[in-house]
């Protein structure tokens, strides 16, 4: 029988209008549960107008006939409409694909309208945001726009459009609610998680504002710990230089009026000590709890025993009613920085969650400085920034390097920093390699003081099997920290220095993804790397140098505007053979996975408990991609199918009408490689997850003695039975997965301008 939930009404904090809360019966919390706690004021100060909105909704929730979607148009005849959008806004998420909601206000031009697209992908802290700087004319002191740092500091897509227009727009989209409130849940549950041993509040509101994976940072909108007085920022005065006061920012300038008071800020640590406080204390009555349960003093356990309590009262401080309640007060105070906000500019659910926000201006300065509000890392104005709540802003404008007068047409996407992985055959984020055909230019971005590491060689592996080699490009940004090395006298040393790391990676991928695809990027390569410097201040025509190699990276994007000749050569493959490629892309596939499971392996690691489970939790509540840190099976397997496939790709069983030469037999190729490619995401995504998300809620399920160990075998089991190993006597899992993965291959190699002679249906 379904449990039956009861709603409540309490007074606002001040006394002053009411608030309804309530689980609702179909929608999931962070725990993957049912009866997430809904939280919603009833725009009323009256008590009786309050419980008879109260009443209307225990109807709904007691009458299971109004748990449908399809109903809402009755209920909206009978009920009330807060009580309505209370109960049916939760039913149905809403949207995540914010691309499309900033496409709708500010579409992004295409070639055919004269404009190449440039996709900056590159490790956290490689210059990316810095030379997008460059590219737009935003002065580093000046403007700050887009923010950098030495940290995680771009977590959403930054997309401009370069334009003649005088009229400057922007098209900025918001983070579902769902998205904010799981996060929100995992920095309580972790900051509840470290009151397990004694450690100062100081570290304590460290784990409560800052999440685990570095995206999220929440003291950005509530508050930091700590601070006294208005810009005031976190320092240390051992490690401050002398004689640079003069190059500090203007605090006037800086904040542009968004600096907390000194009021709001005193309310802010008040309010982050009581957060502490209920922390604390959450943590205290969950460990009398589970001691009493487990009859065991926690200090004496260790080693899985020690896992299993943890995770035992994880579970436990979750379920407790108090922090349901907490994080729904961290909510109501996220949902009040949104009241800054010019409301005929936001738009918004029907639930009042902001979507998008838009904006107009002739004003460049003007612009620039609304738009840094959504953008911004600035530590004295911490409590009122909306950065971490932002996932993309879209500008429009006049907006070029100062240093030029050509005004390229160009459509220039900063990202999130890749991270850095310590494997290079760790897979792209789906949302990095599937825009990989939507853009012009794929512009590697890394240092060149410590060339091709492991993320951007993923990246390289990435590219290399998916077809597009030809829109690669490298942007090596720090080349002045090579001058003056002792062995690198001039730039032509310093080039070749870099260069080289280039080619030797190149060299070790022809084992990975084939000679004909390492051999493409090869071509014409020295005319697509840029080696870059000085990017972290303005340049001008005195800086020859860097100057130069960013108008040549310029030149080379507009360049991708010419039309290119289709090759008439056409391979012929018979995929009978494609079951070796498969059988080694699985291998591998569960081969890495296995290692992040249970046992490490040379440059994999293990995951930790808890990073397995917060994945599992992305999975079964379609968040981030089903993907969290470094932990990325969709990504995996494409990577490893699509390096497999191109393997099997190079070696057509013969040309037709003739055979090319080398330049027009990789074209061809590569044109089969992309119709793969285009498909492989989707197809791995429903294989992984969308297939076998029942088997994800169960893993998800598993609590106490030996969970960890069990949830991992669990997720271990849906790889297995979703991407087998392929062997000589097939089973049924077995079979379905080299069929579909065929049928995949044939509509591709069709797609691609290849020929079959035999394929999965059996024809001629």
């Amino acid at each position: 029988m379904a449990r039956k939930y009861t709603a409540s009404k309490v007074p606002t904090k001040d006394q002053t209008a009411w608030v309804m809360s309530f689980r609702h019966p179909l929608r999931k919390d962070a725990r993957g549960k049912q009866g997430r706690k809904i939280r919603r004021g009833l725009n009323t100060s009256e008590e009786s107008r309050a419980q008879t909105l109260v009443d209307e909704m225990n109807e709904i929730l007691n009458d299971e006939t109004w748990h449908n979607a399809a109903r809402r148009p009755e209920a909206e005849r009978r009920f009330d409409p807060i009580v309505v959008h209370a109960f049916y806004d939760d039913l149905e998420s809403p949207s995540s694909n914010s691309w499309e909601v900033r496409n709708l206000t500010l579409p992004l031009p295409t070639i055919e309208d004269g404009y190449a697209k440039v996709l900056m992908v590159g490790t956290t802290g490689a210059g990316k945001t810095s030379l997008l700087r460059q590219l737009i004319g935003s002065h580093p002191d000046r403007d700050r726009f887009p923010s950098t740092s030495a940290s995680r500091t771009t977590i959403s897509d930054i997309e401009v459009i370069v334009s003649n227009d005088p009229q400057f727009n922007a098209s900025i989209t918001f983070f579902t609610e769902p998205n904010i409130h799981t996060n929100i849940h995992e920095c309580v549950a972790d900051a509840c998680a470290a009151s397990w041993d004694s450690i100062p509040d100081e570290e304590l509101a460290e784990r409560l504002l800052t999440h685990r994976d570095l995206r999220f940072r929440l003291g950005y909108i509530i508050g930091s710990w700590g601070r006294a007085n208005p810009g005031d920022a976190e320092s240390d005065g051992d490690w401050d230089y002398e004689g640079n006061d003069d190059e500090a920012p203007d605090p006037a300038i800086e904040n542009d009026g968004t600096l907390p008071t000194k009021a709001e800020i005193e309310e802010m640590q008040s309010r982050l000590q009581s957060y502490i406080d209920r922390i604390r204390s959450l943590a205290d009555e969950a460990k009398d709890q589970l001691q009493n349960e487990l009859e065991v003093e926690l200090q004496t356990l260790k080693g899985p025993e020690k896992e299993a309590a943890q995770d035992l009262f994880e579970d436990i401080v979750q379920s407790r009613p108090d922090f349901d309640e907490l994080v729904n007060d961290i909510m109501d105070e996220v949902r009040r920085r949104f009241d800054q906000l010019d409301s005929s500019k936001l738009r918004t659910h029907s639930s009042g969650w902001p979507f998008s926000w838009e904006l107009e201006s002739t004003d460049r300065d003007e612009f620039i400085r609304e738009v840094r509000r959504f953008s911004s890392n600035y530590a004295p104005a911490f409590g009122t920034l909306l950065t971490p709540l932002i996932d993309g802003i879209r500008i429009r404008g006049r907006l070029f390097p100062t240093f030029a007068d050509h005004r390229a047409n160009l459509v220039l996407i900063d990202g999130e920093g890749l991270g850095h992985v310590g494997d290079p055959a760790a897979g792209v984020a789906s949302r990095i390699a599937r825009r990989y055909a939507d853009v012009d230019v794929i512009l590697l971005v890394d240092s060149a003081k410590n060339p091709m590491l492991e993320a951007p060689t993923s990246v390289l592996r990435s590219v290399a099997a998916s077809g597009y080699q030809k829109k690669l490009a490298f942007a090596f940004t720090h080349f002045d920290l090579l001058k003056g090395q002792a062995n690198l006298p001039n730039f032509r040393s310093q080039r070749s220095h870099v260069m080289s790391a280039v080619y030797q990676k190149l060299t070790t991928l022809r084992d990975i993804v084939g000679l004909p695809a390492v051999r493409a990027i090869e071509r014409d390569l020295d005319s697509r790397c840029f080696m870059l410097g000085f990017l972290d201040r303005p340049l001008t025509g005195k800086q020859r140098g860097p100057v130069r190699e960013i108008l040549k990276l310029i030149e080379f994007c507009e360049g991708t505007l010419a039309p290119t000749e289709e090759t008439e050569v056409r391979p012929v493959y018979d995929t009978a053979g494609l079951i070796l490629a498969i059988q080694a892309a699985a291998a591998e596939f569960h081969a890495r996975w296995n290692a992040i499971l249970f046992t490490g392996s040379g440059n994999v690691r293990k995951a930790h408990w808890a990073e397995v489970k917060a994945l599992n939790r992305r999975v079964v509540l379609d968040i981030d991609g089903g993907e969290y840190k470094d932990l990325k099976p969709v990504a995996d397997l494409v990577a490893r199918l699509s390096e497999s496939i191109t393997k099997f790709l190079d070696k057509p069983m013969r040309w037709s009408p003739q055979i090319p030469a080398e330049p027009e037999a990789d074209d061809a190729l590569a044109r089969v490689q992309r119709a793969v490619f285009s498909r492989l995401h989707a197809f791995v995504e429903t294989k992984l997850i969308s297939v076998p998300r029942r088997d994800w809620m169960r893993a998800f399920d598993y609590r106490g003695r030996g969970s960890t160990y069990d949830r991992a075998n669990a997720i271990h089991m849906i790889y297995e039975s979703s991407a087998p190993i392929l062997e000589p006597a097939l089973d049924a899992h077995s079979e379905e997965f080299l069929r579909e993965v065929r049928l995949l291959l044939h509509d591709a190699i069709r797609e691609g301008g290849g020929d079959l002679v035999s394929d999965v249906l059996g024809e001629g």
